[in-house]
């Protein structure tokens, strides 16, 4: 198989579809076509359309996860590399094309992920808490915590403020949003007695 017909270039071809007018406007031969493959290759490296659309969905959150940890790896703690890093991931979905359009068209396709279960990128962004909290008990910069139950509730409150970066945009302001949401995880985290 060509390197133009990898599950990476299917993926991007999907990206731009998506991107341009979102997931239910966007076929499976839309992906095809723009990839220059064929609907049956799209369909042996992804069984339907929705694991091709949750795939994708998944390689954004991702991306902008690991972009968030590279980018803040410098910072002294793990403290202040968690919050820097949710709020650079923050700022980075609200912006993502794919998101954002899913958001603008298609918001009814993120709701079973909110009231029925978790999906694979909200996993992730458990998993990633979880390094960092692990890591700040550790170097002393986070409070004693039971790290699965904190994790979960840092990806609710970073979640819920990614979903509703329209209402954000029409009804405060995003930057000092994003602020607050920096204070509130930070003061949520530390030591109650002293500490980084």
């Amino acid at each position: 198989m060509s390197r133009r017909h990898s599950d990476t270039a299917l993926l991007d071809a999907a990206r731009e579809c998506v991107a341009t007018v979102g997931v239910r406007r966007t076929t499976v031969a839309d992906v095809a076509r723009r990839a220059g493959a064929s609907r049956m290759t799209v369909y042996r490296m992804f069984p339907d359309a929705k694991t091709l659309w949750s795939t994708l969905l998944t390689r954004e959150f991702d991306d902008v996860i690991r972009e968030a940890e590279a980018a803040t790896a410098h910072l002294p703690t793990a403290r202040a590399r968690l919050v820097a890093a949710a709020a650079r991931a923050v700022e980075r979905i609200a912006t993502d094309p794919v998101v954002r359009r899913v958001i603008e068209l298609d918001p009814d396709l993120l709701v079973p992920y909110i009231t029925e279960r978790l999906g694979q990128s909200q996993h992730i962004a458990i998993a990633q808490f979880r390094r960092y909290l692990d890591d700040g008990r550790a170097d002393g910069s986070i409070r004693d915590v039971d790290p699965a139950v904190m994790a979960y509730v840092l990806q609710l409150v970073v979640g819920s403020v990614v979903l509703a970066t329209r209402v954000t945009e029409r009804e405060s302001d995003p930057s000092a949003v994003i602020a607050e949401l920096r204070h509130m995880i930070d003061a949520c985290l530390a030591p109650r007695w002293g500490g980084a």
